[in-house]
């Protein structure tokens, strides 16, 4: 059977491929090999450049013929390389090989090609190429998804800043808010869990087989290798790898920052779990429509439904995603004494949990986008919820010194279904200032929203 999306065990790679092609090149295997030809060339030039008399520097066409292996980098050299893993059956030396292959007919590098993977490990190479998978992925593709979202959400919370609707605590009516401040409350949170990820600091360690630069100094003894390994991780792309040296490590960097950032989108996952439930029961209930879609059917025999089929859909490939990432931040920084690699087939599946989140992120977009407010339910429902004015009132009969305000009040409430005329009753007999019963009269359910507006536009 030839691989095509239909028969793909992934749906990330079937039913939603098209949806994840900016991430695929990024955090597939083949984005991986890249990573992995990016760190042997920069560690290459960077020792003929650290002055080894063994190695002199590189001439300019050969820095510049070697960048091109990375920039030019394609799906047929990824092929070639796992053809060379068929023999070697061992993937970072395979990358190893085929850099020295690239080598033929230029007797510069030829010459100096037994510097290529020099005194390094293989995790050396593989922990930075992971690093650098998931700067991309992060500032490339998750980053800018996510900040649709909230940019889409900012918009709404400013567009609907005055449209007063009832909260609902504990499924019950309780004290008015608009639905932009209630949108507003998912912008704020949002925006400091985006916060967190982008602040990330993208560790990387290259100090050899448990973490001591033991064949380094073996080769050479009088050579400042920590620094030399500092200078190649954090000097900026494209000389250097534009990562965060990691000064101790066993055989693998610790992975304590992954699982940092990991949690960071799994939480920001979290609160858009939330969002997308809270939005599928506004569209329960009618507070918000949604815009058709011609030729879209929402059941196979209820042709009326219009189904919130975004949200739905965000909702589980947001659990999926935490699934996975909640397994990888618990499971990544545990490796027994200096190496094992339960690590290596974990991390091979970044790309399916950032995917899972990315899809989502992509689906609460096309939801919120397709969302009309229905100001007629809303207000229907606050006009028919006149109990929620028992807090206001009880709370001004307080200040006031009324005894027993809150009793009062729940004594005409409490279970009951209010009218405008029980409260105003009660009002005009109150021992109040009667400026406070003229505001008090006048006050509506859909008036009695606060500072929510005000704190709507704020965000």
């Amino acid at each position: 059977m030839s691989f095509s999306p239909i028969n793909a065990l992934s749906p990330l790679d079937g039913r939603y491929a098209g949806k994840l092609a900016t991430l695929r090149p990024l955090m597939s295997e083949q984005g991986y090999m890249h990573r992995r030809v990016q760190v042997e060339v920069a560690w290459f030039i960077a020792l003929s450049d650290s002055g080894l008399a063994q190695f002199k520097p590189l001439s300019p066409g050969a820095r510049t013929y070697l960048m091109g292996l990375v920039k030019n980098f394609h799906e047929a050299d990824a092929n070639a390389i796992k053809t060379i893993e068929k023999t070697t059956n061992h993937d970072v030396k395979a990358v190893e090989y085929w850099i020295k292959a690239k080598f033929e007919g230029r007797p510069e590098l030829l010459a100096a090609s037994e510097f290529v993977h020099f005194a390094c490990t293989s995790e050396d190479i593989n922990n930075t190429s992971h690093a650098l998978q998931l700067k991309y992925s992060r500032d490339q593709v998750l980053l800018p998804t996510l900040d649709k979202v909230i940019d889409k959400l900012r918009q709404m919370a400013h567009e609907h800043a005055d449209e007063p609707m009832l909260s609902r605590t504990h499924g019950q009516t309780a004290s008015p808010t608009t639905v932009g401040k209630e949108i507003a409350n998912v912008v704020v949170r949002l925006a400091a869990t985006r916060e967190k990820i982008a602040g990330i600091r993208l560790m990387a360690k290259m100090n050899g087989a448990v973490g001591n630069y033991n064949a380094h100094l073996a080769a050479c003894p009088d050579f400042d290798w920590e620094g030399f390994s500092r200078s190649v991780i954090e000097t900026p792309e494209p000389l250097g790898l534009g990562l965060t040296f990691q000064p101790y490590s066993i055989q693998i960097e610790p992975h304590d920052y992954m699982a940092e950032l990991f949690d960071a989108v799994a939480r920001t996952n979290t609160i858009l779990i939330d969002l997308a439930r809270d939005i599928w029961g506004y569209v329960s209930v009618g507070y918000f429509k949604q815009r058709l879609k011609e030729g879209e059917i929402g059941s196979s025999t209820m042709p009326h439904k219009v189904n919130p089929i975004d949200f739905e859909n965000a909702e589980g490939n947001l659990g999926l995603a935490n699934a996975l990432l909640r397994h990888m931040s618990d499971k990544l920084p545990i490796s027994r004494w200096q190496r094992d690699l339960t690590d290596s087939t974990v991390l091979r599946n970044m790309g399916v949990a950032l995917g899972y989140a990315v899809l989502a992120y992509n689906s609460l977009c096309t939801g919120l986008n397709k969302l009309e407010l229905n100001r007629e339910t809303l207000a229907w429902d606050l006009d028919n919820s006149w109990e929620v004015l028992a807090e206001p009132i009880q709370t001004v009969m307080r200040r006031y010194g009324v005894q027993g305000a809150y009793e009062k009040l729940k004594d005409v409430t409490r279970g009951k279904t209010v009218r405008p005329e029980d409260l105003h009753g009660l009002i005009a007999s109150l021992d109040i200032p009667e400026a406070e019963k003229t505001r008090l009269l006048a006050m509506t359910p859909g008036s009695y929203v606060g500072k929510a507006a005000e704190l709507a536009r704020r965000v």
